[in-house]
């Protein structure tokens, strides 16, 4: 899996939060679920299906959650590019268009959007179906297999939890073939996928954002952005590499980490200024 950088991690999880914030959908079930599926790897690609971005959304899931909840969210123009064809599937007659809506997921911010949107949706559908609390391994099966395919895996488990994955979603455990089975070629019970994948979504939004994971300090980051191509970055002021790392050191609190009481939706000159240094080392100058 391709290694995210600490950059692009940070703007991935703080994408999650807002969408969290936004929608009510559990920050760490979101996060949990944007690691399992992609490493927090925005521009995933899947080799075995149409699936790519952050949430590894395939084709028709992504047309059918931008159709449904795009407007929302001022995505109305790809929204209304979307046509329900007589069978059912989802269309975009303009092939420009479709490439630009096709390509949203792999944009961190509409990505986190439309996954929690597709989360709560899922979840209003399988409390009904089951009658009782959905828990985050549900709605992930919901994603994983579709609404119709987790609502029947849920109630064969909850029949006969030993019961093969693999016999009762041949499509899927061809393209899935660690989650079907194990390394030693045996097919998985349903209830051991069920238990695999809580397993995976906690260890996930542990890993994600626990101090393994801690983002880097800012002053940090000041300092790669001042660097690049060993010049000195305009900011306002012309200051130089060491100037810039002690403002940023001051600003931070000592080079703390971005997890402190600054409101990343509030932005202050302060760190107004820092993300224009952070900016220089993703090319923003």
């Amino acid at each position: 899996m391709t290694t995210v950088s600490p950059i692009a991690a940070s703007r991935v999880q703080s994408a999650i939060a807002a969408a969290a914030n936004r929608t009510g959908v559990d920050f760490a079930y979101l996060l949990g679920q944007a690691k399992l599926e992609s490493g927090l790897n925005a521009s995933a690609r899947a080799g075995t299906s149409s699936a790519s971005g952050l949430y590894q959304f395939v084709e028709q899931s992504w047309l059918a959650v931008v159709k449904r909840h795009g407007a929302e969210h001022g995505l109305g123009w790809a929204a209304n590019s979307i046509d329900r064809l007589p069978n059912g599937r989802l269309s975009v007659g303009d092939a420009g268009a479709r490439q630009a809506i096709l390509g949203l997921r792999n944009d961190p911010e509409v990505a986190s959007l439309m996954a929690a949107e597709h989360a709560s949706d899922n979840k209003a559908s399988l409390e009904g179906a089951l009658g009782r609390t959905a828990t985050g391994t549900d709605l992930y099966m919901a994603h994983f297999l579709g609404l119709g395919g987790a609502t029947r895996f849920l109630r064969a488990m909850g029949s006969d939890p030993r019961a093969s994955g693999a016999a009762m979603f041949p499509d899927a455990a061809g393209a899935n073939r660690n989650v079907f089975y194990s390394t030693d070629g045996q097919p998985r019970s349903l209830q051991a996928i069920y238990q695999r994948f809580t397993d995976r979504l906690g260890a996930g939004a542990a890993a994600a954002s626990g101090p393994a994971a801690t983002i880097q300090p800012l002053a940090t980051y000041a300092a790669q952005a001042l660097e690049v191509d060993g010049g000195t970055v305009i900011t306002g002021a012309n200051e130089s590499v060491t100037d810039a790392i002690a403002w940023a050191q001051n600003a931070t609190g000592g080079g703390g980490t971005t997890t402190g009481t600054a409101s990343l939706f509030r932005p202050t000159p302060d760190t107004a200024r820092l993300a224009y240094l952070m900016l220089a080392q993703m090319g923003g100058r």
